[in-house]
């Protein structure tokens, strides 16, 4: 079981992955960290806990973070994952809390406590890791490897026309962890793998609302209001889950069928904000980060159904 400190958004899609990491087997979470981004922290905060109380792990600590991006306004995609950020089904409130220690305290004590034993999964915007970064600089080296849901690759944008939101809604913190990234260490798993490789048809929709069990039924439900986003904006063949298929990459890397090492920068400002500029000219700089860009499908498909097909443990 692979030890993990988690950094989400929690809406419904990082509900997803949430119960993947606590209730698949492969995983040993230690800690998971909050942060503004789908919804405000204090949702955010609150549909993490439900959804480790839903995977029969409320005993996993809870550490809201940072409430607003670096520099900026907080941008929401509370029109994506409903205003509650679980689809607004009326999810009864969690009987456990967030512990007291700051997020950006956590993730700068765990991996100095346990140096290159934890994996860092983050399914948000990364706020809460370059605070961290500018506090200590060799962070990501103290880490085993970072996984990012994070970018596009081929800059087809969810948020706008070349960007994906984690990096749209805080893209200077994006830049943060990039210059201090190496490929060795911080891999990205962008929307485009999501568009490609993780996206539940109506017939994998059916299948979710078959099985029945309390994660099946919990997975399907939160996704109701993207299920008509992605019909209405993004024009796929049912919705996709950027968030799980990054954490399915985390805890299974052979899932991985293709990927890239290259230098990556990220845009500030206007039409292109967020868009990963990537340098894959013979003269760009050394490679920075390592990027997914597809997935064996079948593979990530069968470990979701076979997580959320097991009793809920608990």
């Amino acid at each position: 079981m692979r030890p993990l400190i988690i950094d989400t958004d929690t809406g419904s899609d990082d509900a997803v992955a949430l119960v993947l990491a606590a209730a698949s087997g492969l995983a040993d979470v230690r800690a998971v960290t909050t942060v503004a981004g789908n919804v405000p922290l204090e949702t955010g905060t609150r549909n993490a806990l439900i959804s480790l109380q839903t995977a029969g792990r409320p005993d996993i600590p809870v550490h809201a973070g940072c409430p607003r991006p670096m520099t900026r306004a907080l941008s929401s995609a509370q029109h994506v994952h409903g205003q509650d950020g679980m689809g607004d089904i009326g999810l009864p409130d969690p009987v456990t809390v967030p512990r007291a220690a700051h997020a950006v305290d956590v993730l700068l004590t765990l991996p100095r406590r346990l140096p290159g034993e934890l994996t860092l999964v983050t399914l948000a915007p990364l706020t809460n890791i370059a605070a961290a970064l500018l506090r200590d600089p060799e962070l990501l080296s103290r880490f085993r490897h970072v996984y990012c849901m994070a970018g596009a690759a081929d800059m087809a944008g969810n948020v706008s026309p070349t960007a994906e939101f984690n990096v749209w809604a805080d893209p200077e913190a994006a830049r943060v962890l990039a210059q201090a990234a190496t490929p060795d260490k911080v891999t990205w798993i962008g929307w485009d793998v999501s568009r490609r490789d993780a996206v539940m048809t109506p017939a994998d929709q059916r299948r979710l609302e078959r099985i029945g069990t309390p994660l099946a039924s919990f997975a399907h439900r939160i996704n109701r209001t993207v299920a008509d986003w992605a019909r209405d904006v993004t024009g796929l063949a049912g919705y996709d889950l950027p968030d799980p298929v990054a954490m399915a990459v985390a805890l299974r890397p052979d899932l991985v069928t293709e990927q890239e090492e290259a230098h990556v920068d990220i845009a500030l400002d206007g039409l292109t904000r967020g868009q990963m500029v990537i340098d894959r000219r013979r003269t760009a700089p050394p490679p920075n980060l390592t990027l997914v860009r597809r997935v064996h499908e079948a593979g990530f498909k069968r470990l979701l159904f076979d997580t959320v097909a097991a009793p809920c443990p608990g």
